[in-house]
């Protein structure tokens, strides 16, 4: 296979953007060659920007056995996207997945499953995998620069939406139509960087969701989680979408130092001597460890979408390593499921969560519902 021909399912904001960069040539080694979506306008869309010789597909199934493509980028509502791998790994084609994997473990485990039995590239557009702030951060602590990790904290308050936001769309920061809120919606990228830079899952979680606490939505829009890992060391995550201005500070601390993740800068306040050595060593009453502000050069850009992107393609071509495996698209989520889950049983929630027990939490929510959102204009 000399280049990659790729189909796109759902042409909403994000598959729109999605096609914007491929017209530009700005990936190598891939070519649009079909679109999938529901909705005849877009599609027409579709034909003006990308031609005739593209194929249009309102079914998204008519598409994978087209014969017209060898990989599928799925860029739909978040309910659909492990149906739509699924579907995709059966017929032998190549996935590139949107953010969040799903809504809830149970079903992603399924996805993942099927893919790990198919001889295709599985990947998850987790574009901030390719930021050099958080690739530097990785490899400090992979590095061992860090030491153990002893803390983490993230405030990610910095998701102000309007209530306009959430009246555009009746599927909206609905239990039914996204299931779930600013967790699901928002936050997957720093769900999922809060694992993958330190390299380590919680294993436990307590949390506290509150469901429309400032918009007129049913589902969560302000969040503080604690957890607590294997190793003993502690982290808490809070967000949300209705504080103005936000945060976005990321703290990780370990035996050597902490380092803050703040304003696109990357500050490492290294301790001369490991914390354990001079607390075994220390006799005086108020001492402490010498500490250096680095500041750490952070160097490269941020290919952002296409660079994730350009790694799928890499990886069909030439068995390029996946930057954003699929099957690791269920370690964010897991996490946003553990968060809801102990909120609704009030009580810490082991990790692994107890999948079917989410899932039952999310059915009763979504059959009981009686939330009116009201028309936009009204």
């Amino acid at each position: 296979m000399q280049i990659v021909r790729l189909g796109i399912i759902g042409l909403g904001n994000m598959g729109k953007g999605h096609i914007g960069y491929l017209l530009k040539g700005e990936v190598s080694g891939v070519e649009i060659t079909a679109v999938s979506d529901s909705i005849e306008a877009n599609l027409q869309w579709a034909k003006e920007k990308l031609g005739d010789q593209v194929g249009l597909y309102a079914d998204p199934y008519e598409m994978m056995d087209s014969g017209l493509i060898d990989g599928v980028l799925i860029a739909t509502p978040h309910f659909s996207h492990p149906e739509l791998a699924i579907a995709c790994f059966e017929r032998g084609l190549h996935v590139l997945c949107e953010k969040p994997a799903g809504v809830y473990t149970k079903q992603v485990r399924q996805m993942n499953e099927a893919g790990s039995k198919a001889n295709v590239k599985f990947s998850m557009m987790y574009n901030q995998r390719t930021n050099p702030l958080y690739v530097k951060l990785k490899e400090l602590i992979d590095a061992g620069e860090l030491g153990e990790v002893k803390r983490t904290n993230w405030i990610i308050t910095n998701w102000y939406r309007s209530q306009s936001y959430y009246d555009s769309g009746t599927w909206r920061a609905t239990w039914a139509g996204e299931g779930g809120g600013v967790l699901l919606n928002q936050d997957p990228h720093q769900l999922d960087l809060w694992q993958w830079t330190i390299s380590m899952m919680p294993k436990r979680v307590r949390a506290f969701c509150y469901f429309g606490k400032h918009r007129n939505i049913e589902v969560e829009d302000d969040v503080t989680a604690f957890v607590e890992y294997e190793n003993g060391a502690t982290g808490v995550f809070v967000t949300t979408t209705g504080e103005a201005p936000g945060t976005n500070r990321l703290e990780i601390s370990g035996d050597r130092g902490k380092i803050v993740i703040e304003n696109n800068e990357l500050t490492f306040w290294r301790l001369r001597v490991p914390e354990p050595e001079f607390n075994k060593q220390f006799t005086g009453g108020f001492g402490q460890p010498e500490c250096w502000k680095c500041e750490i050069p952070v160097q490269g850009s941020y290919p952002d979408h296409k660079g994730i992107t350009q790694n799928f393609v890499n990886a069909i071509l030439f068995d390029e390593p996946l930057i954003a495996p699929g099957e690791e698209g269920i370690k964010g989520l897991m996490l946003s499921n553990a968060m809801l889950l102990s909120t609704w049983t009030d009580n810490w929630v082991d990790l692994p969560i107890d999948e079917e027990l989410f899932h039952q939490h999310l059915q009763d929510r979504i059959l009981n519902s009686s939330f009116q959102k009201e028309e936009v204009g009204k």
